[in-house]
């Protein structure tokens, strides 16, 4: 399963950490998990790269992580924002699959 986590603060939020694997179909067919990886690859280069904020961004094997700065320029959040969204409009097509929480 996929858990997607995202941190919030009362300015909006802040960061998120996705893990793990959809499972719903074998590898290379996957449409969850490709869903997945596209949108956090689109939101973290939209942040880092287009936006130019220089976000806590870690990449490891099942894992990808990424936190603002602590006044991030606007812009930022949205794109969080979006992210989250599309994940759990996921997570209501696919509740197997993929869970979204925050804390």
């Amino acid at each position: 399963m996929v858990r997607a986590i995202f941190t919030r603060s009362p300015l909006g939020l802040e960061g998120f950490e996705v893990t793990g694997h959809a499972d719903y179909a074998p590898e290379g067919e996957d449409i969850v998990c490709a869903s997945v990886t596209s949108a956090v690859q689109l939101t973290a280069n939209g942040i880092t790269e287009i936006l130019g904020v220089p976000a806590t961004v870690s990449v490891e094997e099942n894992r990808v992580s990424l936190t603002l700065p602590a006044f991030p320029q606007e812009g930022a959040r949205e794109f969080l924002q979006a992210l989250y969204l599309h994940l759990t409009l996921l997570e209501q097509e696919f509740p197997q699959h993929i869970t979204v929480s925050e804390v």
